[in-house]
C-alpha cells in the first residue's frame, strides 16, 4: 500500500516539481497546486527518503516566490489592506502564476509550513537552499509575518473560509519562526508574541470553533503544543469530529455536506493515528490506522471526503494530502 500511495503521489507531480492536490484532469479546481498541500504531500516522500521528489517541490515554491518577490516587498513596506496583496496560496502548476479570484486566499499557515519544513529538512541534513537568493527570501518571509502582524491577523485559515484569528495558522507561524532562526534572522519577540497568543486561543481553533481537524497541526508536524494540551485537542477532535469514513472539519461544516451533514474527510484518521503515536498511545495508533484502511476506495486510493454516511466520494481522488499523511502513518 504504500508503494501504491508513492506512485498515487508521482503522478500529481509535475516536471517543475510542483504537485497537483489531486489529478491532474480533474475538474473541481483541485488540479491547482497550493503552497501547503505541496508541503504535506512531500510530507510522504520524506517519510519514505525519496528525497529527490521533495526537493525539486521546495526550490518550486521557492521559485514561485522568487518570482513573486516584489509582492512580497510591498507587503513588507506596509501591512496589507486587501486579500489580494497577501502572499498567494494557490498557483497553476504549470506557469507557476497566480490564480486570481477574490476568495480566502489569506492563509498565513502555509508561510509557517514552509519556512517550518525548510528549516526542519535543513537541519537533518536535507540541502533545501541552494544559494544566496533563497535565503533572501527566506529572511523576507521572516519580515513579512511581522509586517502582518500574524498573531493577531485575521487569515482565512487552513480551510479558506472565514476570516477571523487561527489558533492552526498562529501555530504554523510559531514553528516556522523557530526552526528558521538557525537559518535566517528573526526579530526577538517575534516567535513570543506567536506563543502568547495560542495561551489565548487554545484549545479552541478560533472565535467561532472550539473544535477543528486543523488543530492537529499543532501536534504533527508542528510540535508547538504541550503534552496536556496536545491530548486535550485529541480528545475534542475523536468525541467531536471523528466519523465511520473519516473525521469532519469541524461542526456546521457545509463543504459538500449531504442532507445537512457534513463531510467526512480521510485525512483525518491517518492524522489521528500520527498524532497519538507521537503521545505514545500504541493502542489508538493501531486503531486508526486500521480506520485508514477501511476508508480507502476501491482503487486503493484516499479520496479528500466522503458524503455523510455514505460510501459515495467526490471526484477529487486520490487526495495527494491524504495519500501522504497515510505513508508518513506507516513509516513511523
Amino acid at each position: 500500500m504504500i508503494a501504491k500511495s508513492l506512485t498515487m503521489l508521482k503522478s500529481l507531480q509535475y516536471s517543475n516539481g510542483l504537485f497537483s492536490a489531486t489529478r491532474k484532469d480533474v475538474k473541481t479546481g483541485y488540479n491547482a497546486a497550493w503552497i501547503r498541500d505541496n508541503i504535506y504531500t512531500a510530507l510522504g516522500f520524506e517519510a519514505a527518503k525519496k528525497y529527490k521528489e521533495v526537493k525539486r517541490m521546495y526550490h518550486a515554491l521557492l521559485d514561485i516566490l522568487l518570482k513573486h518577490e516584489y509582492k512580497i516587498d510591498w507587503a513588507i513596506r506596509e501591512k496589507p489592506k486587501h486579500k489580494y496583496q497577501y502572499i498567494h496560496p494557490r498557483y497553476n502548476p504549470a506557469t507557476m502564476e497566480e490564480f486570481w479570484g477574490e476568495w480566502g486566499n489569506k492563509q498565513n499557515d502555509s508561510i509557517g509550513a514552509l519556512l517550518f519544513k525548510i528549516g526542519d529538512l535543513e537541519n537533518k541534513g536535507i540541502k533545501i537552499i541552494r544559494n544566496n537568493n533563497d535565503l533572501r527570501i527566506l529572511q523576507k518571509l521572516v519580515h513579512y509575518l511581522l509586517s502582518i502582524q500574524y498573531w493577531q491577523d485575521s487569515d482565512n485559515g487552513v480551510w479558506e473560509e472565514n476570516e477571523e484569528v487561527h489558533a492552526s495558522s498562529v501555530g504554523a507561524c510559531v514553528a516556522g519562526l523557530k526552526k528558521i532562526r538557525s537559518l535566517v534572522y528573526v526579530p526577538e519577540g517575534l516567535i513570543k508574541r506567536g506563543e502568547n497568543s495560542l495561551k489565548h486561543l487554545l484549545p479552541r481553533e478560533s472565535q467561532t470553533k472550539d473544535v477543528d481537524l486543523a488543530l492537529l497541526s499543532l501536534i504533527y508536524p508542528y510540535n508547538v503544543a504541550d503534552r496536556e494540551m496536545a491530548l486535550k485537542i485529541l480528545e475534542n477532535v475523536e468525541r467531536k469530529l471523528a466519523r465511520e469514513k473519516g473525521v469532519i472539519r469541524y461542526i456546521g461544516d457545509r463543504y459538500y455536506s449531504h442532507n445537512g451533514m457534513e463531510a467526512e474527510w480521510t485525512m483525518g484518521f491517518s492524522w489521528l493515528a500520527i498524532c497519538y503515536k507521537q503521545m505514545g498511545r500504541l493502542d489508538k495508533y493501531s486503531f486508526y490506522m486500521r480506520k485508514a484502511v477501511s476508508s480507502m476506495n476501491e482503487k486503493g486510493e484516499l479520496p479528500e471526503l466522503y458524503y455523510a454516511k455514505s460510501n459515495i466520494h467526490n471526484e477529487n481522488s486520490p487526495l495527494g494530502w491524504s495519500q501522504a499523511l497515510f505513508i508518513v502513518m506507516n513509516k513511523m
